[in-house]
């Protein structure tokens, strides 16, 4: 098999996982190494995991990234870990119900609200974590940063409790998602895995087309992500195309239009070094 196989082979990999099987490189297991030991990892994972990681990548070497990286003139830190994460990880885990105290814009601790986690995200453009969770006390799904939040606490719920607020979110998720489908043009076939990372944060299925050697992705998202998905299609330019999803062509055609305005030119100007 190509060694590189691992990078942009989705069906071999698909397969795997489905068995359970998890691959790995040892430039990615040294990088792992080094990673775990950074002070914040103590913070990250619990002893139990963070000792099992250890002993997975004891006999690889870890990364030597002296030499080969300068810092320079760098700005304010930002810490990726936050420290809320473990606990509202684990309530999610043991679907409990939690006790929140926000921050209010005075920079003291607001009134509290009681509600039930659903997931936690985390946003590479902003830097930060947000908790996705229902709030008992104003009945509605929200988003809330994990920086506004000044304490939390698990609080018991009944089982009977945590089932219709769990169904109360999937009724509200899927009135609010939308689909569309995106082809990969076949001459890009090999940078699969690089367009399956542009759109990571989003629920996904892979369809493979044997006649026409091309693949598919049906992305499903929430519908005031749109514009970062669209965002993402931009970056991709010519790799990929939506086939499906009436709102994104017409959003795309926008953007296009408005692009094509800005440097004075038409969709049907001739161009450069063609007659």
């Amino acid at each position: 098999m190509n060694p590189f196989e691992k990078i942009f082979n989705y069906r071999v990999i698909s397969r795997m996982e489905d068995t359970g099987v998890f691959l790995s490189t040892s430039h990615e297991r040294s990088w792992l190494k080094l990673m775990l030991g950074h002070p914040s990892a103590a913070e990250a994972f619990s002893g139990v995991t963070l000792d099992k990681l250890r002993s997975l990548v004891e006999q690889e070497e870890a990364m030597e990234i002296a030499e080969d990286l300068i810092h320079k003139a760098p700005a304010t830190e930002v810490q990726v870990y936050h420290p809320l994460v473990r606990v509202l990880r684990r309530s999610i885990q043991h679907h409990q119900g939690i006790q929140v105290s926000f921050v209010l814009t005075n920079g003291q601790p607001g009134p509290e609200q009681s509600g039930l986690p659903y997931r936690l995200e985390y946003s590479m453009v902003k830097k930060e974590w947000y908790l996705l969770w229902y709030s008992w006390t104003r009945r509605d799904f929200m988003s809330i940063r994990l920086q506004k939040i000044a304490a939390v606490c698990e609080i018991p719920a009944s089982p009977e409790l945590v089932r219709t607020t769990q169904a109360e979110i999937q009724r509200i998720l899927e009135s609010r998602r939308q689909s569309v489908v995106i082809e990969v043009l076949p001459g890009y076939n090999k940078e699969l895995s690089r367009i399956l990372y542009a759109f990571s944060c989003f629920e996904k299925e892979v369809r493979y087309d044997e006649e026409k050697d091309t693949y598919f992705i049906s992305l499903t998202y929430l519908g005031n992500e749109g514009e970062y998905v669209l965002s993402k299609m931009r970056f991709l330019g010519k790799r990929v195309r939506i086939v499906e999803g009436n709102w994104l062509k017409k959003r795309m055609r926008e953007s296009a239009l408005k692009a094509l305005a800005l440097y004075q030119a038409s969709p049907d100007q001739t161009r450069p070094g063609q007659e």
